[in-house]
């Protein structure tokens, strides 16, 4: 009489493995697959759904626009409406405030990394100057410079530079001192100690604090067209908001993001040419 339970239960686990087998199976396919298509493909259903969602419950277009509703809000806005100029005006903003940024925090971070004097004195105000809310002096830079675009690049460039002075100080004091004094036993100069030893040892950790000073520009330029500006896709976002087209709104964030999403990869992308021993980009490269 125990027989055929005991079956049963033998073709249960059977089936179980079966099933956890078949389960691995397709995870592990769908981990081979291309991490971009993967990422679209999911954000291709979550429109999908969005779109079917608000047209199935009569969504106010007020509240929530559809997906279809968006797009057609960046047809007009870059055919007959302002989204060009506004564009152009908040992506001069980011670029000049992040190229402000790299300048200065690169020469603070050779010039902290080689005194001793001067990373005692200059961290201390940089981290001071860090904890101030950015918001709070973007209204201090309007009073000094003005609702033109002068305001907007200081504080997109303060924002972005914390994070690469900090990377690219890292980067500089991971050098190994054996290193630096086999090359000063030969003779080398402080210059060509920084050019050929420590910079090299640096490019990683410099490429790390650029990936986020660049996300962190974008937010930083909008952060002080919020405060008061006459141009930009902040402005152009405050002006939708008076008006309720949120549509409008929603369409100006796709610009942001698209924005955030290109700089990011042009900087991975020129990482991995200059850092192109590293682990990490060796990894990537093999991946793909």
């Amino acid at each position: 009489m125990t027989a055929p339970s005991h079956d049963t239960s033998a073709a249960k686990r059977h089936l179980t493995v079966r099933r956890e087998a078949g389960g691995t199976e397709t995870r592990r396919r769908l981990s081979d697959l291309p991490g971009w298509l993967l990422s679209s493909t999911t954000v291709l259903i979550l429109l999908i759904v969005w779109e079917v969602t608000v047209r199935t419950l009569d969504v106010s277009e007020i509240l929530f626009p559809a997906p279809t509703r968006i797009v057609q809000a960046l047809i007009e806005g870059f055919g007959q409406g302002p989204f060009l100029r506004h564009t152009w005006v908040t992506l001069q903003e980011i670029i000049y405030g992040f190229g402000i940024a790299v300048v200065s925090g690169l020469l603070v971070a050779v010039w902290v990394s080689s005194s001793r004097l001067a990373e005692k004195i200059v961290l201390p105000i940089v981290v001071v100057l860090q904890t101030v809310p950015k918001v709070a002096l973007a209204p201090l830079f309007l009073v000094w410079f003005g609702f033109g675009m002068e305001s907007k690049i200081l504080t997109t460039a303060l924002i972005a530079f914390f994070p690469i002075l900090v990377n690219a100080t890292l980067g500089f004091n991971s050098t190994s001192s054996d290193q630096v004094n086999m090359m000063r036993s030969f003779g080398a100069t402080r210059l060509q100690v920084l050019t050929r030893l420590r910079l090299p040892t640096a490019v990683p950790s410099i490429i790390a604090g650029l990936d986020v000073a660049v996300v962190l520009s974008v937010i930083g330029a909008i952060v002080a067209e919020f405060v008061g500006s006459q141009a930009g896709l902040g402005y152009l976002i405050i002006a939708s908001n008076t008006s309720l087209d949120v549509a409008t709104m929603f369409a100006a964030l796709v610009v942001l993001s698209t924005i955030g999403l290109v700089l990011h990869y042009a900087v991975v992308l020129g990482g991995r040419r200059l850092a192109f021993w590293s682990e990490e980009n060796r990894a990537r490269s093999l991946a793909h």
